[in-house]
C-alpha cells in the first residue's frame, strides 16, 4: 500500500510527465503546422505542374540549358537561351505546344537573366494588341524566389490576368540559375 506522502509524490510526477508531453506536442507541433501552412500558400497546382514538366521535358530533350551571345528580344538586346543547340529567343514551338497541351487558358514561357532582371525570350503569353510578351520582365513575388533559385507556386497577375502560376529556375550544368520556366493558367 502506497502511504500519503507516496501518493502525492506519484500524483505530482505524474501531473509533471502530463505538462512535459503537452510542451513536447506544442513545441513539435507548432512548428510543423507553421511549416504546412507555408508550404500551402507555395502549394503547387497539378495542371500548373504537368504543365511545368511537359515545359521541362520539351526543352531537356534538346539538351543542357546555356547562354551564349546576345540578341534583340521584344526591343531589349538580351542574352541567348539554348536548350543544346537549339536558340529558345523567339523560338515559340515548345511554349506554344505546352500551352495547347495544357488546355484553355493555359501560358507557358521561358526567361532569361539579363542582370538583375529575368526577362521574357520565348512565351505564349499575349498583350492587349495580340502580340508576344516578349521582352518583358519577371516580377514580384516570383523573382524573389527566382533569385534564390527556389521555385514559385501561386496565384500572380501577369501582364493584368491573373494566373494560377508555377515558375521554377533554369540551371546551366555549374548550378548557376541562368533563366526561369513558367507555366500557369487563367484564374
Amino acid at each position: 500500500m502506497l502511504r500519503t506522502g507516496e501518493l502525492i509524490a506519484d500524483r505530482a510526477v505524474r501531473l509533471i510527465a502530463k505538462k512535459a508531453l503537452v510542451i513536447l506536442v506544442i513545441a513539435i507541433g507548432l512548428p510543423g503546422s507553421l511549416m504546412l501552412m507555408a508550404s500551402a500558400a507555395n502549394a503547387q497546382e497539378a495542371r500548373s505542374a504537368a504543365s511545368m514538366a511537359a515545359l521541362k521535358d520539351k526543352t531537356a530533350k534538346l539538351g543542357a540549358p546555356k547562354i551564349e551571345g546576345t540578341e534583340e528580344v521584344g526591343g531589349k538586346s538580351v542574352p541567348v537561351l539554348y536548350f543544346g543547340s537549339t536558340k529558345m529567343n523567339n523560338n515559340f514551338t515548345i511554349v506554344d505546344e505546352v500551352a495547347k497541351e495544357g488546355g484553355p487558358g493555359m501560358v507557358a514561357t521561358l526567361f532569361v537573366k539579363a542582370g538583375e532582371e529575368y526577362i521574357r525570350v520565348a512565351t505564349s503569353v499575349r498583350l492587349p494588341d495580340d502580340g508576344r510578351a516578349v521582352g518583358t520582365v519577371l516580377a514580384a513575388p516570383a523573382l524573389d524566389s527566382i533569385k534564390a533559385g527556389q521555385p514559385y507556386y501561386g496565384e500572380v497577375e501577369v501582364l493584368g490576368t491573373q494566373y494560377i502560376t508555377d515558375y521554377e529556375p533554369i540551371k546551366d550544368a555549374s548550378g548557376e540559375t541562368i533563366g526561369a520556366y513558367f507555366v500557369g493558367y487563367k484564374k
